[in-house]
């Protein structure tokens, strides 16, 4: 464990993120798909991090100290996107959501590390590793043991977490056929319930995920699952 928690750091941008987080005050944790494909030995193209307060300050910050000029900042989420060597890095600013029933859209308020995972869409995209000389892998959820397991289970309750936002529904089909994962038995039945509101997403979304379906190893898979689970 300690050897892949140290492997995290090995690239030389996320080495430099490390030093810069040792230098000064603040808490930020690598989340979501970086830390994922580390367990599963696949390289990843993008860095997320999540901040507890003052992630967009943080961002501004750190691409002064990698001599980035151009951030791109959304205020509204408490984001902040730079890229560096190639390598995207997307800031988010821990935070709680809510969601009304017409719109995937969240109302956005300020967090905790343990808020900002319970809003992830899968638990193997909710691990998070702390940032400093001494990393610690932070897993409420046991996403490390699902990966695995091979499975797709959503942190919460999977009916609430498809009714907020009914795009993760097409996320899991993509993340099955992506890395050959089953969805666990709960997690597909709450996909069947919630097929129906999937119409409050854009078409534009909507085929984003089926493409990424369609260049997955094997997109047969994600066919079948989306006919079974009343999305097609």
């Amino acid at each position: 464990m300690q050897a892949l928690l140290d492997k995290a750091f090995a690239r030389p941008v996320v080495a430099k993120i490390r030093d810069f987080v040792s230098q000064n005050d603040y808490q930020a944790f690598l989340i979501g798909g970086y830390v994922r494909d580390l367990f599963l030995y696949r390289d990843s193209k993008d860095i997320d991090i999540v901040v507890e307060k003052n992630g967009i300050q943080f961002a501004n910050e750190l691409a002064k100290y990698l001599g980035v000029k151009k951030v791109a900042v959304f205020k509204t989420y408490g984001t902040a996107q730079l890229v560096y060597k190639g390598m995207e890095i997307e800031v988010v600013n821990a935070r709680k959501e809510s969601y009304t029933t017409e719109s995937r859209n969240p109302a956005v308020e300020q967090g905790t590390l343990q808020d900002d995972q319970n809003r992830r869409d899968f638990t193997i995209n909710a691990l998070a590793i702390k940032i400093g000389n001494k990393p610690e892998l932070i897993d409420p959820f046991n996403g490390l043991g699902h990966l695995d397991q091979q499975i797709i289970k959503t942190p919460l309750d999977p009916d609430l977490t498809f009714s907020d936002d009914p795009l993760r529904m097409m996320r899991a089909i993509r993340f099955a056929c992506q890395l050959g994962f089953r969805i666990e038995e709960k997690t597909f039945e709450a996909i069947r319930k919630n097929a129906h509101r999937l119409e409050i997403i854009s078409q534009e979304r909507i085929t984003t995920e089926f493409n990424k379906i369609m260049e997955s190893p094997v997109p047969s898979i994600g066919f079948y699952l989306l006919e079974e689970a009343g999305l097609l």
